[in-house]
């Protein structure tokens, strides 16, 4: 018989739809998938906080996914799930029984353990004679492995009124060991009533900007309707943290926004995000309950790579010089201003004091290097950025110095242009030590079109930022290949996102040698 291939099974649409099980009356898991209006896992499925012997397995039942509880009856559901070896489900590694409750509309998080490390595995769930899409997903190698190779993908910023995810598409057919997706998953703000670039009427709730758990909640429901998003967690586990339009633009710590938001109204609107933000992604952190939650973490891959995981948004202090770009502003130079926070920042320099990881990573959302955006003699900086901290940042980079750190590598997401740099022990001394590299990636759609003519070409020189090798304004995300010897940056672009459909290039590809910062174009 024809065993049909991984693409063609698992359906790169994320449908389950297109999933035909063999008619069998005394297994449920091999019921016929059908094309019913009530349909209830029209969010397809994730995984995510890959450990060595176990991953997070997600879903949210809704069969209204524009509507706050998704269209499901306000009440507990029973949702089974199984993880195999294969994907046809005949080596099974695990199964159980979950309960999807209205409480956190009915998601479902699931830590499925007792898995073998660095292995491929398959997922689904089903509820009501319903079965889900299957998903691809893999563990973590075992802590004290010496793997040879780690393929990864991050991505950040998939604003859904300014265009197509096609970049997500072109990640999942990559297949990669982890995604790492930096922040912005989705934006707080209304929707006019066209859908902005895609050309998709949006009911009337959706005007209003995100402020309730309702709200919120609809907004993940239409952002994670797209095919091409559900697609890319449908073929990697991922790892995610947030930025900024999780909540509110630009938030920082107790501080939103000011105006007609008082900071008892913004600290029940963080709640609320924080709260749609768990239910929606697959995360090990414990349910929200308040508008505090502890998201960064760590992840090792045997002795080749450890990912720091980071929260540059909780604890930061608030943004000076009434935040922006600014020239001569001396308040971000303040010791005294943090970034991560006492107890964040020193949980990262101990943690990298103690790696024995090859590579050692810190997953992040803004950029680290220095960016001065005034072509002229004067510095003009962005005090959202880590320029606005720079105390924080020296703290951070003095640490790896010190503790004498191996092969940095920083990968950020946040504004939108795909970046290449090395970290500079002074920025403002080109000669300085580099002390690691930095990847920032696009966005997948935010900001529409983007441009292919501007940018520094890869390994060229910029003179006001004299450590940038690369620069492009594109839409994309970037695909890296981890060794003993190298790590590959590939800068994957799509020429338009207005429409859907768009093909995939790369733009550029640069490398970090083991033992020898700095970065080379290919």
């Amino acid at each position: 018989m024809h065993r049909p291939s991984r693409r063609s099974f698992l359906g790169i649409g994320g449908s389950a739809l297109a999933l035909a099980f063999t008619t069998n009356l005394a297994d449920p898991w091999t019921a016929e998938a059908t094309a019913r209006v009530d349909y209830p896992f029209q969010l397809g499925v994730a995984s995510g906080d890959p450990l060595p012997d176990r991953v997070i397995l997600w879903t949210r039942l809704a069969v209204k996914p524009l509507e706050p509880l998704g269209g499901m009856p306000y009440g507990k559901i029973r949702v089974d799930w199984e993880i195999a070896e294969d994907e046809a489900f005949t080596r099974r590694a695990g199964h159980g029984s979950a309960w999807a409750t209205p409480e956190y509309g009915h998601s479902v998080h699931v830590d499925a353990t007792g898995l073998r490390p660095g292995r491929e595995y398959f997922y689904r769930f089903r509820t009501g004679g319903q079965i889900s899409p299957v998903g691809r997903t893999k563990t973590a190698p075992a802590l004290r492995s010496r793997p040879d190779a780690l393929k990864l993908a991050f991505a950040s910023c998939a604003l859904w009124q300014d265009g197509y995810y096609s970049a997500y598409r072109h990640l999942a057919e990559e297949e990669p060991d982890v995604v790492f997706h930096l922040g912005d998953y989705i934006y707080e703000y209304g929707i006019v009533p066209t859908g902005g670039l895609r050309n998709t009427p949006v009911p009337e709730q959706y005007r209003v900007q995100c402020d309730t758990l309702d709200r919120f909640r609809i907004q993940y429901g239409l952002y994670k309707t797209d095919p091409d998003l559900q697609a890319a967690h449908q073929r990697a586990p991922w790892i995610v943290t947030w930025d900024d339009h999780e909540v509110l633009d630009n938030w920082a710590g107790k501080y939103g926004p000011g105006g007609e938001v008082t900071e008892q109204d913004y600290l029940v609107i963080r709640a609320n995000a924080f709260r749609a933000y768990w239910e929606n992604l697959p995360i090990r952190v414990p349910a929200v309950q308040g508008p505090d939650a502890r998201i960064y973490r760590r992840f090792t891959f045997g002795d080749l790579a450890e990912f720091n995981v980071l929260d540059t948004r909780q604890y930061r202090d608030d943004q000076v010089c009434g935040d922006g770009q600014q020239i001569d502003c001396a308040d971000r130079l303040d010791p005294a201003r943090q970034m991560l926070g006492p107890e964040q920042e020193k949980w990262l320099l101990d943690g990298l004091g103690e790696s024995r990881a090859k590579w050692n990573v810190l997953a992040q959302q803004i950029a680290m290097m220095q960016l001065d955006y005034d072509a002229g003699p004067a510095q003009k900086l962005s005090m959202d950025l880590w320029d606005g901290y720079k105390a924080a940042k020296d703290r951070v980079l003095n640490g790896m110095i010190d503790r004498e750190v191996s092969n940095p590598v920083v990968l950020t997401g946040d504004i939108h242009y795909n970046l290449a740099g090395e970290l500079k022990a002074n920025f403002d001394d080109p000669a300085s030590r580099t002390v690691g590299v930095e990847f920032v990636g696009t966005s997948v759609s935010s900001g529409g079109n983007g441009s292919a003519t501007s940018g520094l070409p890869a390994g060229g020189s910029d003179p006001t930022n004299p450590h940038l090798r690369f620069s492009s304004y594109q839409r994309g995300y970037v695909s890296c290949e981890v060794t003993r010897s190298q790590w590959r940056a590939d800068f994957k672009v799509v020429p338009y996102v207005d429409k859907p459909g768009a093909p995939v290039s790369t733009r550029a590809s640069l490398v970090t040698l083991d033992g020898t910062p700095g970065l080379q174009a290919l």
